[in-house]
């Protein structure tokens, strides 16, 4: 499976849904990604990253 971005939350998922925000509006269309290990830190926090994860940091 290809890796899509979650328009909403921005999470790079494998899946059709986001498994954060239940959205189905996924895209192959992202520029760059940033691994969160610690969404209570300041780089998830500035993303607003709610689980640990992969996110897109561009959505095209």
């Amino acid at each position: 499976m290809s890796e899509k971005a979650c328009r909403t939350c921005r999470l790079i998922v494998s899946g059709d849904v986001c498994p954060t925000c239940k959205d189905s509006e996924l895209t192959k269309a992202y520029e760059g990604f940033i691994l969160v290990i610690n969404p209570e830190s300041e780089v998830g926090n500035a993303i607003a990253a709610k689980t640990p994860g992969k996110y897109a940091l561009k959505i095209k």
